[in-house]
């Protein structure tokens, strides 16, 4: 993959509350840029499972929860075939947990509250420093492809056709966690443009991709960065029309949700985890009817360490610290 020169030295600062739930006393091991609650010996940057079989989770009931991009009900309807497989393939009970935020999807995971999760592109760093997610795949198309775009979008009639004409207006972001949704779209808008959000133009922050889209769609917003995946989707479900938006921007190729579990589950449950992921029958599920729509079919087995260094790139650039405390 070509990555682009979207790098800037921006201040952006992600926190994220910690829970006291289960948390472990800090431990002498090399951790890199982990919470000083894990380790990383084997230097993949994610953190290790426990050898300390007390600190083991073997729940009898597994939560899973989706990256919060648009309406939960419509996931948690979309997800019911793969819990279904999931709780045939463990033996235990799944049950789907919606989340309203990118940040209490985190929190919830670190206090050990959920188990396994699809986490956003730009959540991925923050999730796997500060709450001990080990992700292992993404979904893909069935010839192997992946990933989205990050679009700046506007409505006909806005007044805006290309970037620069944002200057002096609102621009909606969802949340500072997200890649397409913030971390892309402001280091693009600095180091190639020259636009310093506060100062050239305003930013918004919708909450959500879907939000953003319809705040478009409906002219409340003059301007919005989103994750073309989701507007797709949008747009075949028939919530807003082709025509009531326009892109004036489409950037490189990002990786997509994450999928993976926390890493204190007991080795043999993440082991079952990952094979109902990765011999999930798509064909017929309530996830092709959900996802066929961009295309995928398949869970495609990946590493955290290769397929998220050019989102850790950006996060580097806009000089993002995880503070986990």
């Amino acid at each position: 993959m070509k990555i682009k020169n979207l790098l800037l030295s921006a201040a952006a600062i992600v926190t994220i509350s910690a829970f006291s739930v289960g948390t472990a006393a800090a431990q002498d091991c090399p951790r890199g840029t982990l919470d000083t609650r894990y380790c990383d010996v084997d230097g993949d940057l994610i953190a290790d499972v426990p050898t300390d079989e007390s600190q083991l989770l073997d729940p009898d009931t597994l939560i899973f929860a989706y990256t919060p991009v648009e309406d939960p009900a419509v996931y948690k309807e979309a997800w019911a075939d793969f819990l279904t497989y999931l709780e045939k393939t463990t033996g235990k009970k799944a049950v789907f947990f919606p989340v309203q935020s990118n940040a209490a999807q985190i929190e919830a995971m670190r206090s050990g509250r959920l188990h396994i999760s699809g986490f956003n592109t730009g959540s991925n760093p923050l999730a796997v420093n500060c709450a001990g997610f080990r992700p292992f795949t993404i979904m893909a198309s069935l010839d192997g492809s992946f990933g989205y775009e990050m679009e700046i979008i506007t409505y006909p009639g806005s007044g805006i056709d290309k970037v620069e004409d944002i200057k002096g207006k609102t621009l909606a972001f969802t949340a500072e966690t997200s890649n397409s949704g913030f971390k892309a779209p402001s280091a693009l808008l600095k180091s190639e443009y020259g636009m310093v959000a506060g100062t050239d133009y305003e930013p918004a922050f919708s909450g959500k991709h879907d939000n953003s889209i319809l705040g478009v769609a409906n002219k409340d917003y003059p301007a919005a960065a989103i994750a073309n995946s989701v507007m797709s989707r949008m747009i075949e479900r028939e919530v807003i029309k082709p025509e009531q938006v326009k892109s004036i921007y489409k950037s490189q190729t990002f990786p997509t949700t994450g999928f993976g579990v926390v890493y204190n589950l007991k080795p043999e449950l993440q082991a079952k985890i990952k094979e109902a992921f990765l011999t999930f029958p798509w064909e017929g599920s309530s996830l092709q009817k959900e996802f066929e729509k961009s295309n995928e079919g398949q869970f495609l087995e990946m590493n955290y360490k290769d397929f998220w260094e050019v989102v850790r790139k950006i996060d580097t650039a806009n000089d993002v610290k995880y503070t986990c405390g």
